[in-house]
């Protein structure tokens, strides 16, 4: 288990959202890495609609957990989940309830016995995970699922980028996450893993971010799609993807 250190308070911490290069929290196409990103998010979103379309056919009560903007919220509302979300930011809050979405503040204000609870990229910006993982156990219907994504620091390209690795995503990121600390980190708060799947695409996106920060300039596009498909080529043998699906069982 790896964690940053020193760390934000948890009073500072949301200003390191406050950007409009934080794609996730704006949805603004403002240059070609966003616009790429875009791109890939309308791929993935339809992935995210048919996993929880998998799970559960019949739909039921969706809890999204750091929602941001609502783009995983509104598709699945389209497609008869009744969805609510939970987001911090008050910037892509408003984005999401202009939307015509239910999204409280925090996850205290969630009162539902969920089928499904999601948290995309969210468990390594909680600052209290044990407080938050109780919570969700408390929230998840008895036969319910959570799915969980999280950025894995084992991946090729987390160690081809090392310190300017995208994954680390410091100060906002607070905890790295590894197969086996994640499967004990759950088990440790009563939830079974049920499967695990592999996000491809991330580790193209995250090589591009980390080919920025190292300022490669235009090269960074070529280099960034060369290490990313070396990363999932080797994970195909190790299963050591640059980021995983986890399903998990209360």
């Amino acid at each position: 288990m790896v964690m940053t250190n020193p760390r934000p308070t948890d009073h500072d911490l949301g200003k390191y959202y406050l950007s409009e290069e934080y794609i996730s929290h704006t949805s603004k196409a403002n240059n070609l890495v966003n616009q790429l990103y875009m791109i890939a998010r309308s791929f993935t979103l339809k992935q995210k609609k048919k996993l929880a379309r998998n799970l559960f056919p019949a739909k039921g009560k969706l809890l999204d957990i750091g929602c941001g903007t609502g783009d995983f919220l509104s598709i699945c509302a389209e497609d008869g989940w009744h969805s609510t979300g939970i987001e911090p930011g008050e910037q892509p809050r408003n984005l999401a309830k202009a939307k015509g979405l239910t999204v409280y503040q925090d996850l205290s204000e969630a009162t539902h016995n969920f089928s499904l609870i999601s948290m995309w990229h969210v468990l390594e910006h909680v600052p209290d995970l044990n407080k938050t993982l109780d919570k969700i156990y408390s929230l998840l219907a008895k036969d319910g699922r959570l799915l969980i994504a999280v950025p894995n620091y084992k991946s090729l390209d987390a160690n081809i980028y090392r310190e300017h690795w995208a994954g680390y995503d410091v100060p906002r990121h607070l905890w790295h996450f590894s197969q086996e600390t994640m499967e004990k980190l759950l088990l440790n708060h009563q939830f079974h893993l049920v499967k695990k799947m592999p996000m491809v695409l991330d580790s193209y996106y995250v090589s591009l971010l980390s080919e920025a920060y190292k300022n490669t300039g235009l090269l960074r596009f070529p280099k960034a799609f060369f290490n990313g498909l070396r990363s999932n080529l080797l994970a195909k043998q190790n299963q050591e993807y640059s980021s995983i699906i986890y399903i998990f069982r209360k």
